[in-house]
């Protein structure tokens, strides 16, 4: 966001969730976007597992290129803010991929979303985004996810999985996942769920012993595991995956 901007209004599809009451007065303390740049052929990555805070409120937003052939490996947790937001745009070259998995941890009355733009502006590119939500209490979560495929951009693959879990009945969880195809030569895919802790699996594993916290525990853990899978194992994933079990914990 540059905060040369007025102050977004729900008429922005992007902003239509966003708790835009936290957000008016550090509008203005704000910078502008991250740029980051893959060059040609090379691989980066980038995790985030703490949102930068201004009086409550954590904003992230990343503007990214992705070379020809380049990889781009992005991976996040929103949480720990009153009201949080990971923005992040994307521009793929020639056989380049985009790589994301994300998780949303909120609980009490936190305002988090995951808010992204994946453009394919060439051919033969590929992208995958992976969302898992788990929300507590009156919390709300959200993941905005848009695909634009280019015209000139076939041969395309790109897929978006996005599932939230309530923990309450009082959680609200919003998907809206969006494909914006102008090529006729693409594979694009995206699905959205949301749902309560599967009862007759807790059950099944109770009557094998385990304890209900305990089985609440592991199943919240499997599931929110799916968002770090491409994430390659060492401290990295030790450290994000790590905060996100941490983070579970106060929540269940």
């Amino acid at each position: 966001m540059t905060v040369a901007q007025p102050l977004p209004t729900r008429r922005d599809e992007a902003w239509r969730y966003a708790d835009l009451k936290a957000l008016e007065p550090v509008w203005p303390k704000l910078v502008g976007p991250e740029h980051i740049t893959v060059p040609a052929g090379e691989t980066a990555s980038r995790q985030i597992a703490e949102l930068p805070m201004i009086d409550g409120v954590g904003i992230v937003d990343l503007d990214v290129a992705i070379g020809d052939g380049a990889t781009f490996n992005l991976h996040l947790l929103c949480h720990a803010a009153d009201y949080g937001r990971i923005q992040v745009r994307v521009t793929l070259g020639k056989g380049a991929h985009f790589e994301m998995g994300g998780a949303i941890l909120g609980s009490g009355e936190q305002t988090l979303e995951i808010v992204t733009e994946t453009i394919h502006a060439e051919p033969d590119g590929t992208s995958n985004q992976v969302v898992r939500s788990v929300l507590a209490d009156k919390a709300t979560g959200s993941f905005l996810g848009k695909i634009n495929v280019a015209r000139d951009a076939q041969k395309t693959d790109a897929a978006q999985s996005v599932k939230s879990m309530l923990l309450d009945r009082t959680a609200t969880a919003n998907a809206k996942p969006e494909l914006e195809i102008f090529a006729d030569d693409v594979k694009c895919a995206h699905g959205a769920t949301v749902g309560e802790l599967d009862k007759q699996a807790l059950f099944y594993l109770a009557s094998r012993g385990l304890p209900p916290a305990a089985a609440k525990k592991l199943m919240l853990q499997a599931f929110i595991a799916d968002a770090f899978v491409s994430l390659e194992d060492g401290e990295a994933h030790d450290q994000i995956e790590g905060k996100a079990l941490e983070i579970l914990e106060a929540l269940s």
